[in-house]
């Protein structure tokens, strides 16, 4: 995020060093987030395509449905992203015009 955006989109004058404050929080915030994403697609994939423990690598069959969980997955977090930032959008467009 945009560390001059944050004091903008405020109407407190916040002194930079709580702006890099806030910026340093909310950078960990998204990471945090997506490392939790990533160890959600990793242990619900795992979960539901390997189910045979005989070998040391996966079956062409599980690697498939890893893959197709995997990219499953991710595309419906960037749907859910975009979703977000149109009503975002949205949001802050009728504030402005009010």
């Amino acid at each position: 995020m945009d560390k001059k955006m944050i004091g903008t989109t405020m109407d407190v004058a916040i002194s930079e060093e709580d702006q890099a404050r806030m910026a340093n929080m909310i950078e960990h915030l998204q990471m945090r987030d997506s490392l939790r994403m990533y160890n959600s697609l990793v242990e619900r994939c795992f979960t539901d395509c390997v189910d045979n423990f005989s070998r040391k690598t996966l079956q062409k069959q599980e690697e498939t449905c890893v893959m197709r969980c995997a990219e499953k997955f991710l595309k419906h977090s960037m749907r859910v992203g975009m979703r977000f930032a149109e009503l975002n959008q949205g949001a802050a467009t009728s504030d402005q015009s009010t």
